[in-house]
């Protein structure tokens, strides 16, 4: 499976804000945004020229990493959401949610998307009572996530649990049997991070 395994910090930095792919690093004062906020490189503290289409790219990019999916995972997530009915930017948006990887993060038992998403891989991960390795599954309304009970004393999984980050009001978290469920689907007004999903349907629209 692809993935990307360079420093972190580059890509908040070459989107010009923090995505928070390092969990309580990017809270502290080692955040390699806040301390070098400038485009990495050689030319990263010119300022680049802007066009409409740089505009779009930037913005697929951004939500690309800040899910960590690989263009190809991306592109086909948003085929999918062409194809469903109702507004094409909202159904990506729901689907990127819904990837079993992000509602372990949401349901705050992983401090980023990369460590939910490891959870996942190495099956700690059950939903609706069976282990499930796929981070890239959507779950749907009704389907109940929890840590299996050999891996709830893992430090990793303690140490989100404790962070206490807020909980989207479309899951439903036990944190003492570190069990979520999905109640409902994500809304457009439970994303709280600014995307503007519509410069992604206008680049893969040219």
């Amino acid at each position: 499976m692809a993935r990307y395994t360079e420093s972190a910090c580059r890509l908040c930095r070459r989107e010009g804000e923090k995505l928070y792919l390092k969990g309580n690093r990017c809270f502290s004062e080692k955040c390699g945004f806040d301390r070098r906020s400038y485009a990495p490189g050689q030319h990263g503290q010119k300022r680049p020229r802007v066009t409409n289409f740089g505009i779009q790219l930037r913005e697929k990019q951004k939500v690309k990493r800040m899910y960590g999916l690989m263009e190809k995972q991306f592109r086909l997530l948003f085929e999918r959401a062409e194809r469903m009915k109702g507004i094409t930017g909202h159904n990506f948006m729901m689907l990127l949610e819904m990837r079993l990887d992000n509602v372990v993060y949401r349901a705050s038992f992983a401090l980023s998307r990369k460590q939910a998403r490891q959870l996942v891989s190495h099956g700690h991960i059950l939903v609706n009572g069976r282990r499930l390795d796929i981070p890239s599954f959507i779950v749907n309304t009704g389907d109940v996530i929890e840590i299996k009970e050999k891996s709830r004393e893992m430090v990793p999984v303690k140490e989100a649990v404790e962070a206490g980050r807020e909980i989207p009001d479309w899951l439903r978290v036990d944190n003492e049997k570190l069990k979520a469920e999905v109640v409902s689907q994500p809304t457009r007004e439970s994303i709280t991070h600014p995307i503007q999903e519509q410069l992604i349907v206008e680049f893969f629209s040219r």
